[in-house]
């Protein structure tokens, strides 16, 4: 092959696998289902308490649903049987236990084997260090997952969302949202929007609302609660007089979170009808949206009395993620960061691809 040609393919390839360190022609499209983590870990230390400690985190229940649901779907492998095969799983978590290191840390990469992909190496010098960061980060380790599949539902969206929906947000609140596209029915209201699937069962709904922006009192969870109940009531009535949505008080939580770099509150717990049998969970973000001196609500809640709800309300929660007030921009990325303690680590994908 004559010099030029040659360097000419090199490059061709080197552009092909570069990529952003993202998928390329050469990487494989990733298995597994959603919220599903293969562990790689020593198939005796899995039964040991350091890998009984990693189970526990990912076996926690899921929190603001009405029965138990774990967080995650658990497989496990041996690494002398870490193969091509398990390699190309979505969400891997690699335990890497060695006299090599000095402290217990966790890092993660993305896209190396399959895309999409991650996978989470928590390095250790022994087994009793590993189990100690293990249980004390368990918070952060579920969160870190959580937010990777969230990011997938997320793109997923970008590229396919109900814009029909999206055309009657804009209408009413000036604003955008990505809904998913199977929510067709909708409701109009004085400063309200509701979308659902309208579905006897696994019934998925979108709820948008706002209201004037007082002081920082606003953002306490009594005050949402008031706030929401009122307007449940008037916009989301029963089959008959004396019925509507309320939230159940007793089974609901706050906390500050950061979306687009500003704040939210995030409310999670569970809703009802009154003098009704009907109920599930619920999530919500208010926003302050500064133009127009008012908070903005966007709220995905679950009717599914005889299934699971956890993949249902992490679907509506991932959505809830891309609205976008009247003044932001419209990100070429939405990402919700994984937490503190976890750094990216870049691989060198044409390493990677060569094996």
């Amino acid at each position: 092959m004559r010099p030029v040609k040659l360097i000419s393919l090199i490059c061709l390839v080197s552009l092909l696998v570069s990529c952003k360190g993202d998928k390329n022609i050469f990487t494989p499209t990733s298995s597994g289902r959603p919220y599903e983590v293969l562990v790689v870990i020593n198939s005796a230390m899995w039964e040991r308490p350091a890998g009984r400690a990693l189970f526990d985190v990912l076996d926690t229940d899921v929190p603001g649903l009405p029965q138990p649901e774990r967080s995650f779907r658990i497989s496990n492998t041996d690494p002398k049987h870490f193969n091509r095969t398990f390699k190309i799983f979505r969400t891997i978590i690699i335990a890497d236990i060695s006299t090599l290191y000095t402290q217990t840390k966790m890092k993660y990469a993305r896209n190396v084997y399959a895309a999409p992909q991650v996978i989470l190496t928590i390095q250790s010098p022994n087994e009793e260090d590993f189990e100690t960061y293990v249980r004390k980060n368990s918070q952060v380790i579920v969160d870190f997952l959580t937010r990777v599949e969230m990011n997938r539902e997320i793109n997923a969206l970008k590229e396919k969302h109900n814009n029909f929906i999206s055309e009657k947000v804009d209408s009413i609140f000036g604003c955008d949202i990505w809904i998913p596209y199977e929510l067709q029915s909708y409701k109009k209201g004085k400063n309200f929007f509701w979308a659902s699937t309208n579905r006897a069962n696994a019934d998925l709904n979108f709820v948008m609302y706002s209201y004037p922006y007082t002081d920082k009192n606003t953002f306490t969870l009594e005050y949402f609660i008031n706030k929401r109940d009122s307007v449940m009531k008037i916009n989301i009535p029963g089959e008959r007089e004396g019925m509507y949505m309320e939230t159940d008080s007793a089974h609901v939580f706050s906390n500050d979170i950061n979306v687009r770099g500003e704040y939210a509150m995030e409310v999670k717990g569970l809703w009802d009808v009154k003098n009704d049998m009907m109920g599930g969970p619920f999530v919500s973000h208010a926003r302050v949206d500064q133009a127009n001196g008012r908070v903005v609500v966007v709220e995905g809640f679950v009717y599914s009395p005889d299934k699971q709800k956890r993949n249902f309300m992490r679907k509506m929660e991932a959505a809830l993620y891309t609205l976008k007030l009247p003044t932001e921009e419209q990100l070429p990325e939405i990402v919700i960061l994984p937490g503190e303690g976890i750094q990216e680590e870049k691989m060198d994908t044409t390493a990677v691809v060569a094996q």
